[in-house]
């Protein structure tokens, strides 16, 4: 089958590799679609050390079930499915108590860490558990379920949170999970009275606008501190959804959340920050991490099938696998204006877009 190859830092070539067979308790998928993820590109030039060369990379994926491993039980050949990204035991204390993502035995779709390595989604086709997947509702087409690993990452985001209704939130970052973040605030049955996002690129703000922020600031530090206190009467905000990760940023919504207020730290980009101590301390304010997804795909599902959440005007292609050497290549230049580019393995993609 065609995949494309890391097959080493800086190198990635669409190739034929052995395709995989189905286990008991797997599934074959057809990949129709799949999203480089911020991740990929992080992984492309080794800074994260969790795609160790040579690997399949992808795990923002949908396809259609192409054959059923003995014991997998739901699913049939032709079925349109997506799946998780995160392969948990479902036997381990964490996965009993629901939260799978915390689970002793964790593995993710297209990472070879050290620890393990498990073939992604930029390939014509390849095996997952059955307990992983899910059955795609009609209303989804395949680039758009591609989306459904961020957007079930940004609902777990917005979970861990514990909002309670009318708080005023702080999103630091319009990237993708940024965007996806502030959709999910004011669409998770929760009544956030106001979303505010920050970010220092005018093009991602003016999405955030059309998303539904309630206001947006181009800035970052002290001047962004200055203007969420000066649209909360000097208080700061309930909650803050840190999207990026760095020292500046997370310095940032610290000081923008009210005492006793929760800062989210969803982005991870940094491995290590300098943490104001005496300023979470004596403001008793509660850092809270959150970790991928735990369950939130049907609830992604349903949202993005009744239009709560949108993804569309988030994909900025859609393109063969073929080009996602030139993809990836623009991706880690940090070209503008680039959002999610899904790509789809399949044969004769082109003639399908």
């Amino acid at each position: 089958m065609k995949a494309l190859l890391l097959s080493e830092y800086n190198k990635l070539e669409v190739t034929d590799i052995v395709g995989p067979m189905p286990g008991p308790e797997e599934l074959l998928i057809q990949v129709a679609a799949c999203g480089i993820c911020g991740s990929d590109v992080h992984g492309y030039d080794g800074s994260t050390g969790r795609r160790i060369p040579p690997i399949v990379m992808g795990h923002e994926a949908a396809g259609t079930v192409v054959a059923v491993g003995s014991a997998a039980d739901g699913f049939s050949p032709g079925d349109r499915v997506t799946f998780d990204s995160t392969v948990y035991c479902g036997a381990c204390d964490f996965c009993r108590a629901g939260d799978i993502n915390l689970c002793n035995n964790r593995q993710v779709i297209g990472v070879s860490c050290g620890e393990y390595s498990r073939a992604g989604a930029f390939a014509e086709f390849l095996t997952v558990p059955a307990r992983v997947a899910y059955h795609l509702p009609d209303e989804l087409s395949f680039p758009e379920a591609a989306m459904l690993e961020a957007v079930s990452v940004a609902l777990h985001g917005v979970k861990v949170a514990e909002m309670k209704g009318d708080e005023t939130v702080l999103v630091i970052g319009a990237g993708m999970i940024g965007l996806l973040l502030l959709q999910s605030a004011r669409s998770r049955g929760v009544n956030a009275t106001r979303v505010f996002v920050a970010d220092v690129d005018p093009t991602r703000l003016k999405l955030a606008n059309s998303m539904g922020a309630e206001a947006t600031f181009l800035a970052s530090g002290q001047a962004l501190t200055d203007e969420v206190m000066k649209r909360t009467q000097g208080r700061g905000v309930d909650i803050v959804l840190e999207a990026v990760g760095h020292n500046e940023t997370i310095a940032t919504a610290i000081d923008c959340v009210r005492k006793g207020g929760t800062v989210v730290l969803v982005g991870n980009i940094s491995p290590q920050v300098n943490l104001p101590l005496q300023k979470v301390v004596s403001r008793q304010i509660r850092l809270q991490g959150s970790c991928a997804s735990a369950g939130e795909y049907p609830e992604a599902m349903r949202l993005m099938a009744a239009g709560k959440i949108n993804v569309a005007s988030l994909i900025t292609a859609v393109a063969p696998l073929a080009d996602g050497p030139s993809w990836f290549e623009r991706l880690h230049a940090r070209e503008p204006n680039l959002m999610k580019i899904i790509l789809d393995p399949r044969p004769k993609a082109m003639e399908s877009l």
